[in-house]
């Protein structure tokens, strides 16, 4: 049964499969400290029935295993156009469609072909309560870095994770093993401090949080330290070691989107609400929405930006949305200190 469902894995385009047995994730004392703390930020969902998040058999009556999936998505190194300056990073994985969409059909298939063996199956790609990278650890399926990224032997951090809970009784792989050693690149990388000690991450603090998930202003303490980021970060990612054993993902939909990486910083300011979302079709950027979008690049313009950026830095201060014309007012004095002009 085993050969058969990796078999499957393997059919429906998936680049690992390995099996953990159903119980209280290993980590969730630690999880639950970390809500205590507060650290999750605004984050909320994460407090929500965590008995359930600590463990699959409070999620699916008669759990017995979890199926982990890992999906490659690595893009490549660059995602703009020939001959394009450059100057802003967006996070690999949202370079262009939202991979929900591509894993969840996948995972809707293979709970078909999980039926008839019997199985009773909910399954998740990170949009569950499942602490799935104990269970992936638990596998053999990577370890748990010290910026609490999953790494793979041989995907390097670049990859999804997935799961099937399942009631089928399955033999568990072995764990593979913590492979970080002395290591604390990621934790040097960081460009916030988020990553507090190995395999601790205050989300208050990580630019990924700030830019995706936190509703409001970006706090002034964090605004320099983001730099060129206007979705997500890839600093403690691109600072592993292991990822030079990364491939470039055979999913075409998760290469760089000609139409977003064509444009310049500053062109980001000119879209309306319309114009974002057409340009974010499918994208996962799209649900952040225009004015949290236009806030992050406001903040990268300021840090980066130069004189041929002011005119479009200043008409956004204008903007009816306090949010872009907040971070636009900021970032013309940023640029103009940046640059020495009065």
């Amino acid at each position: 049964m085993i050969e058969q469902i990796k078999s499957w894995a393997a059919e429906l385009g998936f680049d690992d499969c390995r099996i953990a047995a159903a119980k209280e994730a290993g980590h969730a004392d630690l999880f639950r400290e970390w809500i205590a703390e507060g650290k999750h930020g605004e984050m909320a969902w994460l407090e929500r029935t965590p008995e359930r998040r600590c463990d699959p058999r409070e999620v699916l009556a008669g759990c017995k295993s979890v199926i982990c999936l890992a999906l490659n998505y690595y893009p490549g190194r660059s995602p703009f156009p020939e001959g394009h300056p450059g100057g802003y990073r967006i996070a690999r994985y949202s370079w262009n469609n939202d991979y929900h969409d591509l894993i969840e059909k996948r995972l809707r298939e293979f709970d078909a072909k999980l039926r008839t063996l019997g199985g009773t199956q909910r399954f998740y790609v990170d949009t569950g309560p499942v602490l799935e990278r104990d269970f992936a650890s638990d596998a053999g399926l990577g370890w748990n870095g010290k910026s609490t990224v999953q790494i793979h032997r041989h995907m390097g951090a670049w990859f999804f994770l997935a799961e099937l809970l399942t009631t089928l009784d399955l033999t568990p792989d072995p764990p593979y093993g913590d492979h970080c050693g002395k290591c604390t690149a990621c934790i040097t990388a960081c460009p916030t401090r988020a990553i507090t000690a190995p395999r601790r991450v205050d989300a208050r603090r990580c630019v990924s949080y700030l830019t995706i998930e936190h509703k409001g202003a970006i706090p002034e303490e964090f605004r320099i330290a983001m730099g060129d980021r206007i979705y997500g970060c890839d600093d403690c990612l691109d600072a592993c070691p292991w990822n030079r054993f990364a491939v470039e993902s055979r999913e075409i939909t998760f290469h760089a989107r000609t139409t977003v990486f064509e444009k310049r910083l500053r062109d980001f300011l000119d879209l309306d609400d319309d114009g974002f979302r057409a340009l974010f079709a499918k994208s996962p950027i799209k649900r952040i929405k225009r004015p949290r979008f236009l806030r992050n690049v406001c903040v990268a313009l300021g840090n980066t930006g130069t004189l041929e950026d002011l005119p479009a830095l200043e008409k956004a201060a204008a903007d009816e949305d306090p949010l872009i014309s907040e971070h636009a007012t900021w970032a013309v004095a940023r640029l103009r200190s940046r640059l020495g002009i009065p």
